[in-house]
This record gives structure tokens, sequence and C-alpha cells, in this order.
């Protein structure tokens, strides 16, 4: 079969790198790629974005199945142009990927159908914010409505800050129209964890646990980015915990988007703060995340393609997904300037020498070739990626590797999975 990816990022290599290994596949296509993916896979020099594009190019070479990476062609309605012209597609509708392209959308849904979540209030301009922050207190959190490729969420923990937020937001307009309107709500303690699961419509398929670190730097200070780290298992969750987010939260999102119109097919993802009081919804996307995907390909059991064909087809029948007990971890490393102005066209070595070290994968995202030399391209470059007999073992062979690779504005979290280990010896 064959198989067209849509993205260019880490994600989107570790899916290709899981897919390369389906007996079931006869050609991999990824529109636009990097350099990393182009040694698995034919690249397509077309955007994401460009559904139509996209449409004709898997239509004309007869693609079996395409798979949706990034958020905003989905947003867009990608899926609604492949299905109009009956091409297999796994990843939501347009209406389905509201739950991630509109907090006040997801905000408003949980609020509908009961699903655990902070408490919140709608604001359009910076008078509104500033009440609503007062009725909550500090720290308080403010999210743009729109999409904002993960930065669109800021954390006030005084006045100061809270007036910088509302500059960002409402006159700076950092994230252009998505903060058109903004969500205000308490900001909550615990541990967070990230839980995604495959959707046919109605069946839901959960993927192992994982923690993703959000924050540029270590414990946890300074802006939102895309994302610094992750780790698979979570090592956060009970069997017990995992078993109430798929009932109270997971199982029901996939139920109320049916019963409004939404079928939900593709990948469910749910960021889950474990509070004293239980799981509370962070927020939803609609896809898989990045760099969570990372560790959860390395630790992922069988073949990928046929769970999502089948998943695109709307019936999971007797498809299962499993996972290795091992552990995998994946440290980002990114260039100075991230997540704002990331210094760009440096050239990255070391990458042969890491990745003949065992139990390693290195996923590109941002970079690019220039007359033959790998340069870095992007604010997230590489992802360095291990697996291990646990999280110590996987975290320690992800460092060797993030230490062997270099480029002179190089920079990631030292912390990644520290205090996560640090709890569990404790107990």
């Amino acid at each position: 079969m064959k198989v067209l990816v849509l993205g260019g990022g880490g994600r989107e290599h570790a899916l290709c790198w899981k897919l390369k290994q389906s007996p079931l596949l006869s050609e991999l296509y990824c529109a636009p790629g990097n350099p990393g993916i182009a040694e698995l896979a034919d690249l397509v020099p077309i955007r994401a974005e460009d559904s139509s594009e996209l449409a004709e190019f898997a239509a004309g070479l007869g693609v079996g199945l395409t798979v949706v990476g990034p958020e905003v062609p989905l947003s867009m309605g990608l899926v609604d142009e492949f299905e109009r012209r009956g091409l297999l597609v796994f990843g939501p509708s347009a209406r389905a990927a509201e739950l991630e392209g509109s907090k006040v959308f997801a905000k408003q849904f949980m609020e509908r159908h009961a699903i655990p979540t902070a408490a919140f209030e709608v604001v359009h301009d910076e008078r509104e914010a500033r009440r609503a922050a007062k009725r909550f207190g500090f720290p308080v959190v403010l999210k743009a409505d729109g999409l904002a490729a993960g930065k669109g969420v800021l954390i006030a923990a005084g006045s100061a800050e809270l007036e910088a937020a509302l500059v960002a937001l409402f006159e700076e307009r950092q994230f252009g129209s998505a903060s058109a309107r903004v969500v205000v709500e308490e900001c909550l303690q615990g541990e967070e964890v990230s839980i995604l699961a495959l959707s046919d419509g109605s069946r839901l398929l959960p993927l192992a646990t994982s923690k993703d670190y959000k924050r540029i730097g270590e414990e946890d200070s300074g802006p939102n980015t895309g994302g610094m780290g992750a780790h698979s298992p979570s090592m956060v969750l009970t069997s017990e915990q995992g078993s109430e987010i798929l009932d109270r939260v997971m199982r029901p999102t996939v139920a109320g988007m049916a019963n409004e119109n939404r079928t939900f097919r593709g990948v469910l993802y749910a960021g889950v703060m474990m509070t004293a009081d239980g799981p509370r919804v962070l927020e939803f996307n609609v896809r898989f995340g990045d760099p969570e995907t990372q560790p959860l390909m390395m630790r992922m059991e069988g073949d990928l393609l046929p769970v999502l064909l089948a998943g695109a087809r709307g019936d999971f029948g007797s498809a299962k997904v499993g996972f290795r007990q091992e552990a995998a971890a994946c440290v980002v490393l990114a260039s100075e300037g991230y997540p704002g102005s990331p210094v760009k066209g440096e050239p990255i070595t070391g990458i042969e020498e890491a990745r003949r070290q065992p139990r390693v994968e290195i996923f590109h995202a941002g970079t690019t070739i220039v007359d033959d030399t790998l340069v870095t391209h992007g604010g997230r470059v590489l992802s360095a990626c291990a697996t291990g007999a646990n999280l110590a073992d996987a975290l320690r062979r992800a460092y060797l590797t993030a230490a062997q690779v270099d480029w002179p504005s190089k920079l990631y979290r030292r912390d990644i999975g520290r205090r996560v280990i640090e709890l569990t010896s404790s107990n």
C-alpha cells in the first residue's frame, strides 16, 4: 500500500520510521518532510496546508492512506477535502478538529458534557480579562482561543505578569487572530500527563501514557513551547487513574462529539492535570503529540499501518495496539531564540556518531540541507530519543545522544524526567 504522511517535524519523522516497518507498505511519501525523513520516504514538495494539491497528488498516485501530522491542515478542512474525493485519511474533519482549533469551543464542550476541567471565563478585551483574573486569583492562566503552535498559553503569577500577558494578547496581537477571544481560567496544581487514544468514531484504542515538558527552561520556567521533551510511560499515573481518565474524559468526549454531529476519527489527545480532586483536562489536541509521538513510536509493538487504516475506514474491528514494557525518552534539541526567533543556518555535527549507539534514534524537525551540509532551520531542530529497561536508563541514553550532536546555538533542558524519577523513588 502507498502511504502519504503530512508534515515535516519530529512527530512525522517518528511516524514515518514506524510505518516504514510495516510489511503492508509498498511506497512511503511525506509532504513536505525533512532531511531525516528523506532517508525513509520520498519527499513531496507540497505544504501540508495545501489540501487541494495534496489530494490531487494522492489521487494521481493511488495513495491508499494519508496520515495527517500537524493541527493546522486538520482545522482547515484537509480531511473533508480528501473524503470528498473518496480518499482514505486518518484524522478528524474540520468540525471535529474544532476541539483543538478553538479553546472556547473545547471549554464549552466540556461544560456541556460534564468533562472535568478548570473553571473558566471567555473574555474579549483587557477589561474583561482583568475582571476574570481577579475572580480566579493568582496564578491565573490565559489562553488564546485559536491555534498558536502550542505557544498561546500564558500563566500570570501576579499583576505585572498579567499586564504583560494582556499586552501580548490584545495590544501586540502576538498570536494574531487566535487571540480575538481569550479563555481565562484557574491555574490547576498537580502533575500533567498526556493521554492519547486512536478513535474510529465510536471506539477508542488507548496508547501508552506519556508526559511532555512544555516550558523552555528547567524546573518548568520560561514561556511555553511546542514541547522540550517527553517520556513514556508517564510515571505519574496508576492503572486505576488511567481507567478513570478513559471513563470520565476520553470516552465521553468521543460520544459527545458524535452526538453533536462531529464524529471524531483520528487521534484524541487530552492534556490532563492530576489534581488533588482528580483528573482535570487542560486542553485537547486532535493529532499525535510532538514530542510525545517519538517515545510512543519507539515503544509500540506490532504494525501501526493496519490500525490507522481501520480507523480511517471507521471500524477498528479486531485491530489493537500494544507497547513494550521498556521505557522511552525524548530530549528536544532547539536553537537559541526559540520559541521566539531562533538562530538558523548553523551546521550540525555528530549525528552519525550518535546514531551508532544502541537503542537510540534521532528524529529531525527544523533541519535543511545547504550546500550538501545539514544545518538548523527552525526552533526545535532534533529529537534525541532512546529506549531503556526503565526511565532512568532511557533518559541516560537520550542525554548521551543529546550531548554528542552539536551546533553553536544548541540548547536543551537537562531535567526531563528528573522530578518524576525522584517522586517514584521516594514512594
